[in-house]
């Protein structure tokens, strides 16, 4: 028998089938197999179609049965991770009502701004643990304002993963770290937060239906069996937005273990205990997955670093070269720190963690006679480490303590350059894992067993690959990095 996870993000639906038995992944598909297409009718806007999302969930299950040779009577569990902060509105006839405002758009900064102000950054920080920010209530909050006729039609919100189970089910249902991701929790009095509904004139009656994180959360209908090609009954026994979830895949539930990305940009998703919030305008603040109300809390502090994958693949695509593996090969000829050339890798857009300001990609003391390519490669794997370490300075100065990082087996990941650099300055492992998010949330499927320990076991027996161990020559690193900070802190203070 096998579980089936779904990812649902905003370039593709990715679908993976694993083994109850083993939680070995049988088979991945993506759908479309070309990016997803964005609607933005203004600059700083970003919209997508719900139905476009369901419509490659189906197409994509029945590709993986064909693929995988299984039939619906093998699924018997499905979990869902999805793109989180968007926001989905329905009527009472469970209508889409409009175009999904996704997690990229922008509209409702300013609305968030206000909030923050008016509401007050002690209570904030105390009760929601976050600026509401662009997040999924000031999105709700922008068309009340904006679109009257169309939010006095609206019987539910719902985050991106509800609606895709709504479709399966019927039921509109969400979990507490959804809401958490939306700015809807009151984590002081654990509840739906009164002070959000009230400051932004929301009725109680909006909001779905809480089930936990990993549970029967609701069962296929026969309209969503029929349209899916699965089996009425079938359970969907987990939920989670896309940041937890690739925690949850790299096997990160207690304080201590911090999840890494380094696609395209780069987050650092470390957990805690705490509710004490010292850096709300630089760091995000949600329910973990395993965070249950009444117990001991288990957040997940993120921090994101859009400067980060997208620098290097800039670097590819402007450089003389023929792949990354080319570019790091050529990296690996010049010693730490680059000869002094420093890459500032914020090119791409505001950076929250260095406050909202948006400097650009920044390279310095470059020397035209003696710096090739090499140096600028170099420089380029140093700069984004370099990020990373600073973005986990700022996770340290608010609370979290690390014992271990987990990352997948990505692009940045896969440099040696770029790991050993912050696992030496860190000083500690980086344990590097093969898997994916719809892998993961496929194995959640069986969590609501509560057998966690299995779970990680699984992880390990399937997915580990290697574990980059803190250089003890540290002093060249820390030399370099103390360079880059030196720049990047002249930079911050025009």
């Amino acid at each position: 028998m096998y579980n089936l996870g779904l990812d649902i993000g905003s370039s593709s639906v990715k679908i993976a089938l694993v083994d109850q038995e083993t939680g070995a992944s049988v088979g991945v598909v993506q759908e479309p197999e070309t990016e997803m297409s964005m609607l933005a009718v203004t600059n700083g806007w970003a919209e997508q179609n719900p139905e476009d999302w369901w419509r490659h969930v189906c197409k994509g299950i029945d590709r993986i049965k064909e693929k995988c040779g299984v039939t619906s009577k093998d699924i018997t569990g499905i979990g869902i991770s999805y793109q989180m902060h968007g926001l989905v509105l329905v009527d009472d006839n469970g209508e889409v009502l409009r175009n999904s405002i996704i997690w990229c758009d922008s509209r409702a900064v300013k609305i968030g701004e206000d909030a923050f102000h008016e509401i007050g950054e002690n209570q904030c920080s105390e009760q929601l643990l976050n600026s509401p920010a662009n997040f999924t209530a000031s999105k709700l909050k922008w068309v009340k304002e904006n679109e009257p006729e169309l939010y006095a039609k609206v019987h539910k919100f719902m985050l991106p993963g509800d609606y895709i189970a709504f479709r399966f089910t019927g039921a509109i249902n969400s979990t507490v770290s959804g809401l958490s991701e939306g700015i809807f929790w009151d984590f002081k009095n654990d509840e739906v937060s009164d002070t959000i509904m009230k400051h932004y004139g929301f009725d109680k009656s909006l909001v779905p239906d809480i089930v936990d994180t990993f549970s029967e959360q609701c069962r296929l209908s026969s309209v969503g069996a029929g349209e899916s090609g699965l089996t009425k009954g079938t359970p969907i026994l987990y939920r989670a937005g896309d940041q937890p979830n690739n925690a949850l895949s790299l096997n990160v539930f207690k304080p201590g273990e911090v999840a890494a990305t380094g696609g395209t940009s780069g987050v650092v998703y470390a957990v805690t205990n705490s509710l004490s919030v010292k850096e709300s305008a630089r760091v995000n603040n949600f329910a973990h997955v395993n965070y249950r109300q009444g117990e001991v809390p288990r957040i997940g502090k993120l921090l994101c670093i859009n400067g980060a994958g997208i620098q290097y693949r800039w670097l590819l695509n402007n450089l003389d070269v023929a792949d990354y593996d080319e570019m790091n090969a050529l990296a690996s000829e010049i010693a730490t720190g680059s000869d002094g050339v420093c890459i500032i890798p914020f090119g791409n857009g505001a950076e929250r963690m260095l406050n909202n300001r948006e400097i650009g990609t920044r390279i310095v003391n470059l020397n035209l006679n003696n710096h090739s390519k090499s140096h600028l490669c170099r420089a380029a794997l140093e700069g984004i480490a370099f990020s990373f370490v600073y973005g986990m300075d700022i996770l340290k100065s608010d609370g979290i303590t690390l014992n271990v990082i987990r990352a997948g087996n990505d692009n940045l990941f896969r440099s040696e350059i770029f790991s050993n650099t912050v696992a030496t300055l860190i000083g500690h492992d980086i344990e590097i894992y093969d898997t994916t998010g719809a892998i993961g949330a496929a194995r959640a499927a069986d969590l609501h067993k509560g057998d966690f320990e299995l779970f990680g076991k699984r992880i390990m027996d399937n997915d580990y690959v290697m574990t980059y161990t803190p250089l003890q020559e540290k002093d060249n690193y820390q030399k370099a990095y103390d360079n880059w900070k030196k720049e990047l802190e002249l930079i911050l203070n025009i």
